[in-house]
């Protein structure tokens, strides 16, 4: 048996199930779960029919690098997407698709860690998609956990990092925007950690999931590959970003991302990913160049969540009163009284699910980052949104 395995900590939403064992909602009221960052906007029409229209393709086996027409649609968005000088991103070697970013994010490690290193760590945010820490301990490296606070726009303070812990760092973890705060790097931000990347050798692995997710239609967030175009560095090096249709479009079933970047790099990763066996079954290629293509159904899905953020801040902004996220589709809220406490109570007397703060982060020298915040994620329909903050309002009003 692998050892590591012993290493990995109960995923968050065991912890929460575990917290709320026991308990009895309300039977009157429906229950409305925020705790989950599943899109339930309905999927694009036009892809669902592509993916129909090519199931007979299933007769064949699929390419580990994916079809022609996938990179190429791929390379043309991200091109579109982050002002990336089209002749630069070549479709052949600067892309590779790939199983949705929760697959790739994991394997990534497993191909570039290097265990055998007298110190291997791996860097993150704190609090942080648990995906980073296991395939990190999965890989033999050490977590070394970066805390996203307020004071620092609840972005990893990469001034808390030495020399000798940058020496020792083989791959960073980072997500723009931010899982759960919302927060969004600068270019600045992007560009400093490349120098710090090139200076110390190691591996940008930027999960990008949420990029499509903004309110500002004229200010998107900025891309790691779009920043490392920009100050030069034209072959990415020491650069990987993770983009995904789960969010972008409402795609979670069907398992559909790319990483991009250090052509180097990726070479190894589908050498990696050629034994690891997980290529896109060809349908799903041909539905993903469909919804890559296309923009007005992702305008229309940050219309929704727009809509849903609106509400929702007015309705809480005399009780709970969280920040409004520069992206994303969570709330990022400090508690009235202990994240864990105010979690069980808000299920116990009104039948709303929220994830405890700490359940997504670490404790640290400085505490648990996560600590008297709860993530809510906007992901369920307007009128439950709705409801669920005004069962918020119900459950403060009372303490």
């Amino acid at each position: 048996m692998n050892k590591d395995l012993s290493r990995l900590q109960r995923y968050p939403f065991e912890k929460l199930a575990e917290l709320k064992q026991g308990l009895q909602a309300p039977a009157g009221l429906d229950h409305i779960a925020l705790s989950i960052g599943e899109p339930r906007h309905p999927a694009p029409h036009f892809v669902v029919e592509s993916l129909i229209s090519h199931l007979h393709q299933l007769s064949t086996y699929p390419s580990t690098r994916g079809y022609d027409t996938l990179r190429e649609a791929i390379a043309a968005w991200l091109s579109r997407r982050f002002a990336i000088p089209r002749g630069q991103l070549d479709a052949g070697c600067n892309v590779l698709p790939v199983s949705g970013t929760r697959e790739a994010l994991f394997a990534i490690a497993q191909c570039l860690i290097d265990r055998s290193a007298a110190n291997p760590l791996l860097l993150m945010p704190n609090p942080f998609y648990q995906i980073y820490e296991g395939a990190a301990l999965l890989a033999g490296a050490r977590p070394h956990y970066l805390d996203c606070r307020e004071e620092n726009d609840f972005l990893p303070d990469l001034d808390s990092v030495s020399a000798a812990e940058w020496d020792d760092c083989q791959m960073i973890y980072i997500c723009n925007p931010g899982n759960p705060t919302g927060a969004v790097m600068s270019r600045d931000y992007l560009q400093r950690l490349i120098e710090l990347a090139h200076r110390h050798d190691f591996v940008i692995a930027s999960d990008e999931c949420y990029s499509e997710i903004y309110f500002d239609e004229s200010c998107p967030p900025e891309g790691l590959l779009g920043a490392a175009a920009a100050m030069g560095n034209d072959d990415f090096s020491h650069c990987l970003a993770f983009h995904s249709l789960s969010k972008r479009s409402s795609l979670p079933g069907l398992r559909s991302g790319f990483v991009a970047g250090d052509a180097a790099l990726l070479a190894q990763f589908l050498l990696y990913r050629t034994y690891h066996g997980c290529a896109l079954p060809p349908a799903t290629q041909t539905a993903s160049v469909a919804a890559w293509s296309d923009e007005a159904h992702v305008i229309e899905n940050r219309r929704l969540y727009r809509e849903k953020f609106e509400q929702v801040l007015q309705l809480l902004s005399a009780t709970l009163a969280p920040q409004k996220p520069q992206a994303g589709f969570y709330l990022w809220a400090q508690t009235p009284l202990a994240d864990t406490e105010f979690a069980r109570r808000l299920y116990a007397e009104q039948n709303v699910t929220v994830l405890p703060g700490r359940y997504l982060a670490r404790e640290t020298a400085a505490g648990n980052p996560g600590e008297n915040r709860v993530r809510m994620a906007l992901v369920a329909p307007l009128d439950e949104c709705i409801d669920a903050a005004h069962r918020i309002n119900s459950l403060i009003a009372t303490l």
